[in-house]
């Protein structure tokens, strides 16, 4: 079938109705989270395969949290889907006013290859749960993952409901060449503009899930040893693969070689003294960003790591006295290597955040109550963690999304929800009485009327 026709097909699926019913929506939702459990160790191994994560890692930041949102989801969605009663103003007597939510009809979920099971699945619940079909294009360069999605959502789901598109480029630009009702897309920023330029063309709505340089600041009253337990955990969590990773630290002169003494302990505890060799040490997705990643180093001042494999790993690295104008400080990093930057005022810190583009994610480490006060009120970014990096994402109950050139829209729980639904918003008047004020001829006690009403 061409993507035309797959689209043509969800889209009279979508129109025949069924996906409004509420049942038939928690119908699938149960099908789909059945299927997962049930193919765990295949997508365990895909996983494996694709990016070289542990067991433990892939169930913890894949598997495990896509299964949890499901289910959060799956228990809301008829509370959610419910008409919402809104008060009416008194010019409007006697009238009364809901909103009504409605799914969009066919939607494109785009999946990047770093978490391709978790960003897949994670909007497409959503999707579902507002009641639209889905086409979802995951990332050519996680094969494995990608072959294993096909497979599970095949033997869950009829194409002309949710259907999964194979391919790269080629097939990326067919797809933007069809009109969707709504485009949900993970990955890059040059990416991301061209989805929303091949949007526009439509007039689609869009979601976009991008990254940045997420900033890490540790102040001097930061419980340091804590601080680089969590700042190694987040960084180095599936080889800094992660768009809300620490893109670079920022940390008090003071405390600085305290916090490079805890992290050089914890990546030796976490990893090992060889972690080339650690079986459960993921790897570079491809040799293009494993290159790429080698150049970020070049004439950088190492403390640990910056050792590779040759072929797919890389040491995890602190990079010390990082000039602001380095090339690793001028894209996202996406890889385990951290930029070491010190400073000495609060001020001087918010400033250097503040020059560039809103980050994804900003994660402070302090105890100071002031502190947190003003990075939180004067600096933009998507979301984030004081005292932790990374697990702000880990939750149904919060929104996750960027700003700026790190991305618009949101979701997770209910945002998802609410993401993949347009709110009709209804005014159901009286047959019975009529308030004849608005009608003409225009008259003195009318105007003196409207003015009362509408004050």
């Amino acid at each position: 079938m061409s993507t035309a026709d797959l689209v043509q097909a969800q889209r009279a699926f979508f129109d025949h109705g069924r996906t409004k019913n509420l049942a038939f929506r928690a119908v699938a939702l149960e099908r789909l989270e059945r299927e997962i459990r049930a193919r765990e160790h295949r997508l365990l191994r895909a996983l494996r395969q694709d990016l070289g994560k542990s067991n433990m890692e892939a169930y913890m930041t894949e598997i495990g949290l896509t299964c949890s949102e499901l289910r959060y989801i799956a228990a809301h969605i008829h509370r959610w889907a419910a008409k919402k009663w809104v008060p009416t103003p008194l010019s409007q007597f006697p009238s009364r006013s809901f909103c009504q939510a409605e799914p969009y009809g066919v939607v494109l979920v785009m999946a990047p290859w770093n978490y391709p099971f978790l960003l897949s699945m994670e909007p497409l619940i959503g999707a579902l749960a507002a009641g639209n079909t889905v086409v979802l294009k995951p990332s050519a360069y996680a094969p494995h993952m990608a072959k294993e999605l096909e497979e599970l959502l095949g033997a869950c789901f009829p194409p002309e409901y949710v259907a999964v598109v194979q391919g790269g480029r080629e097939a990326n630009t067919e797809l933007l060449e069809q009109r969707f009702d709504y485009i949900f897309f993970t990955g890059s920023v040059a990416v991301g503009k061209l989805v929303m330029e091949r949007a526009a063309a439509h007039l689609t709505p869009v979601t976009l899930e991008l990254g940045g340089k997420s900033p890490c600041i540790v102040d001097r009253t930061a419980n340091v040893k804590l601080a680089a337990k969590r700042i190694v955990f987040g960084k180095f969590l599936n080889a800094g693969q992660t768009c809300v990773a620490p893109d670079y630290l920022l940390v008090h002169r003071e405390v600085k070689n305290t916090l490079v003494a805890y992290m050089r302990r914890y990546l030796q505890l976490f990893y090992g003294k060889k972690p080339l060799e650690n079986p459960d040490y993921p790897k570079i997705i491809n040799e293009k960003h494993f290159l790429r990643l080698k150049g970020l180093m070049e004439n950088q001042h190492i403390l640990v790591g910056g050792d590779d494999n040759g072929t797919d790993k890389i040491a995890p690295t602190l990079l010390d006295a990082v000039s602001p104008d380095a090339p690793v400080m001028q894209e996202e990093i996406f890889g385990p290597i951290l930029p070491i930057l010190t400073y000495a005022t609060l001020e001087e810190a918010i400033r250097f955040v503040k020059a560039r583009e809103k980050p994804l994610a900003l994660y402070l480490f302090t105890t100071d109550r002031t502190t947190e006060k003003r990075v939180l009120q004067e600096v933009s970014f998507g979301g984030g963690c004081v005292n932790d990096t990374v697990v702000h994402l880990a939750t149904p109950y919060m929104a996750f999304g960027g700003v700026g050139k790190s991305g618009m829209g949101s979701y997770h729980g209910k945002k998802s929800f609410d993401t993949f639904s347009h709110y009709k918003s209804i005014l159901k008047n009286s047959s019975f009485l009529d308030m004849p004020v608005r009608y003409p001829p225009a008259t003195a006690r009318k105007e003196q009327l409207l003015r009362w009403f509408l004050r």
